[in-house]
């Protein structure tokens, strides 16, 4: 992000397909999975940002964590998976 650049100004990826991968360090994926984690516990919007763009997502109750263990290679890869919410996962309207 440039020094003048806002956080109004990244674009917003909540149409089509958006595919990005990172390779950071231990300690930066740590706390980036703390603060995902930390989002999810804290209500059933997350948003994910880069340096100019951001995906708000709001998803539903079950989320889908799959754990893939390679001895061979060695590999650890941990997935985690949320469907959108849909109009089933919010309460009804009562009058």
């Amino acid at each position: 992000m440039s020094g003048n650049e806002t956080e109004d100004e990244k674009r917003d990826m909540t149409g089509g397909m958006f595919e990005e991968e990172f390779t950071v360090s231990a300690e930066e994926a740590g706390e980036f999975l703390v603060s995902l984690g930390e989002g999810m516990k804290e209500g059933d919007e997350v948003t994910v940002e880069g340096d100019d763009w951001k995906i708000p997502f709001g998803f539903g109750e079950r989320v889908e964590v799959e754990v893939e263990y390679d001895g061979n290679e060695p590999e650890l890869e941990v997935e985690v998976e949320m469907e959108g919410k849909t109009e089933e996962d919010e309460a009804p309207d009562v009058s």
